[in-house]
């Protein structure tokens, strides 16, 4: 079965930057589209950013348009999440999931329940 570990998350100031990365070991993220997904404290799991098994093809939030960018790095089987301009609101749980690449063609990206595969998370905490 394949297992996402997220990592990357940490304290850092308003307006800092991370870096979140999405890894799994036996199996080739290549063949999955991957999304990316947070959770604040007293709030619904909300989409942040998708990305196609070939990389060419991304969608984000319209509240991280412009301040993150999803990418891969098949070499390593990781999916990366550059957070930039980082905000108060973008304080919470990050998720990663996977789901196998004929799906993803044809699933609404921005939906949680479509996933099969999820992360333990990583807690990202903007704060001054």
């Amino acid at each position: 079965q394949l297992q996402l570990v997220e990592s990357g998350g940490g304290l850092v100031q308003p307006g800092g930057s991370l870096r979140l990365s999405c890894a799994t070991s036996g199996f080739s993220l290549g063949y999955y589209g991957v999304g990316w997904f947070r959770q604040a404290p007293g709030k619904e799991r909300e989409a942040v950013s998708c990305i196609s098994s070939s990389g060419g093809s991304t969608n984000y939030a319209d509240s991280v348009k412009g301040r993150f960018t999803i990418s891969r790095d098949f070499a390593k089987n990781t999916v990366y999440l550059r957070m930039n301009s980082l905000k108060p609101e973008d304080t919470a749980v990050y998720y990663c999931a996977s789901v196998p690449v004929r799906h993803f063609e044809t699933m609404n990206p921005f939906n949680a329940a479509e996933y099969d595969f999820w992360g333990q998370g990583t807690q990202v905490t903007v704060s001054s």
